[in-house]
């Protein structure tokens, strides 16, 4: 077998493979020898068939697994001495397609090597970390906010009318052509106006009730509807007010704390602080490694596939074309050709990208089954009632388990460099936070 290099431009490589014929048939008679114990024919026991009427019945059909074995042998001895790691799939394709049994066959194989990709000092990176605290102020907007979830109603004066957002306590009785039908009446019924928890154009109707009137509300059924002897019906429901009640935001008090799990007022104020230093956390390390890849970006530079830039550019001129048509649910569309913007984003992505697996590899940084298996639950849980489904689904699907298992390696690989860089913390106010993550999302549109 002969592997010449007929290409070396860049990161450009070219071989011509050379597989004899004498190889194939030596490769073919190994086979056959093999096999031959297990050969059943007709007229000769087991294992007795003569070589070659094995080899005139099965040899042309070997012939063929030979070769792939031969040329895939070629290549993979190939990668490992010369060190080469292909960028994408290589691209075989035999060259003498006029090839008859007895020929040499020759192979001609193109690849875009991976740079070598040069050493980072992480000693050298310096990072601020934005550290901000869960002031009074702050525990107690959020408890505002869940004491105005947890409302209750208490009733208006007499004669006030039912405004949006109020509750209504009703009895009803649903007719259609003048029939009750089943599940169309109720009595004591709390209604909040405002809720879109009936049928469209209901509450709209109750909007100005007094408690004591009888009101006739007149609707249409969708016609989606889930009860198919109502879709697309006319409706008069009978109403009659009992009492119309204004939302009132629930006392913040150690009862509002059990509803929400907590053993006193303390405990939730404590819960809250805790959740929000997290929230906090979780943007100040999102605008930290902005910065980092920033700085990996400045300190190291290295040829770059074009095979890699081109097929990345492709999907961010994709993605972003879909963001701005998304109407357009399929691929069914012109061809979206990547900008100049396009590329150079492209550029940066597979640089920053080849660089972290380059260190994490370095660092045996390795997603846990157990931690892919959290990414997969979480992920299972956009599909209520089908986790199971989508669970067999990542398992079956190699291409999933790499989208999942991709971010997951990243976020390890940039907590490696953190913990090897310089650090310093820096105390700031939560709107200090808040404008440097707007200034991220500015960047990223």
């Amino acid at each position: 077998m002969q592997v010449t290099e007929t290409l070396n431009e860049g990161l450009k490589r070219g071989y011509a493979i050379t597989v004899t014929a004498a190889e194939l048939d030596d490769k073919v008679n190994e086979k056959l020898t093999e096999a031959q114990p297990d050969v059943e024919m007709k007229g000769f026991r087991k294992g007795k068939v003569p070589m070659a009427l094995l080899k005139k019945q099965f040899g042309q059909r070997l012939m063929g697994e030979a070769m792939q074995e031969s040329i895939d042998g070629a290549m993979n001895k190939h990668f490992e001495d010369s060190g080469d790691r292909p960028a994408m799939q290589p691209e075989v394709k035999m060259t003498n397609e006029d090839w008859k049994e007895g020929d040499d066959v020759h192979v001609e194989m193109s690849y875009e090597a991976l740079p070598e990709i040069p050493e980072v000092d992480l000693g050298k990176v310096s990072l601020e970390r934005l550290v901000v605290k869960a002031d009074d102020a702050a525990v107690d907007e959020t408890l505002g906010s869940l004491a105005e979830n947890a409302q209750d109603f208490k009733a208006r004066k007499k004669g006030s009318k039912a405004k949006d957002g109020d509750q209504v306590v009703m009895d009803f009785v649903g007719k259609v052509d003048g029939e009750a039908f089943e599940g169309g009446s109720a009595e004591d019924y709390p209604l909040v106006l405002g809720s879109n928890s009936f049928i469209p154009g209901f509450e709209d109707q109750l909007v100005g009730a007094k408690a004591g009137e009888e009101k006739a509300v007149t609707v249409t059924f969708p016609e989606d509807y889930q009860a198919e002897n109502l879709k697309g019906k006319e409706a008069v429901f009978d109403c009659t007010i009992k009492e119309v009640k204004e939302p009132v935001a629930a006392e913040i008090d150690d009862e509002l704390a059990k509803k929400y799990g907590a053993e006193d007022l303390a405990g939730l104020k404590s819960r809250i602080s805790e959740q929000l230093e997290s929230e906090y956390a979780g943007a100040a390390r999102a605008v930290m490694k902005r910065a980092l890849l920033d700085q990996l970006d400045d300190l190291v530079k290295f040829d770059l596939p074009p095979s890699l830039v081109e097929a990345e550019a492709k999907q961010i001129a994709h993605q972003l074309w879909h963001e701005e048509n998304p109407e357009v649910e399929g691929h069914d569309h012109p061809e979206v050709e990547p900008t100049d913007e396009h590329n150079t984003l492209a550029e940066r992505r597979v640089r920053l990208g080849l660089l972290l697996a380059e260190l994490g590899q370095k660092a045996e940084v390795e997603v846990t089954d157990a931690e892919m298996s959290q990414a997969i639950m979480q992920q299972a849980r956009q599909y209520p009632g089908q986790e199971r489904q989508f669970f067999e689904f990542v398992q079956q699907n190699a291409q999933m388990q790499q989208q999942l298992r991709a971010p997951l390696f990243e976020d390890k690989v940039v907590d490696h460099i953190v913990e090897n860089a310089t650090v310093s913390d820096k105390e700031v106010s939560k709107d200090d936070l808040q404008k440097a993550v707007e200034a991220l999302e500015e960047e990223d549109s």
